[in-house]
């Protein structure tokens, strides 16, 4: 999966959040993609692998 695609399927999900629970804001989505952010820095950091490696890991999950 690539960074478009990964950002596509975020954005369906944000979108659905908001329709299914009205009160979720911009910045409450921002935040949690911020935080998935600082997870694959972290596990880069840890695992000494590419974001991209990364992605498709979690993407075969």
């Amino acid at each position: 999966m690539n960074s478009d695609q990964l950002e596509g399927k975020w954005k369906q999900i944000k979108g659905e959040f908001k329709q299914k629970y009205g009160k979720v804001t911009d910045d409450d989505a921002t935040y949690s993609e911020g935080k998935f952010d600082e997870m694959l820095g972290r596990l880069q950091e840890r695992t000494g692998k590419s974001k991209e490696e990364l992605k498709k890991e979690i993407d075969r999950w």
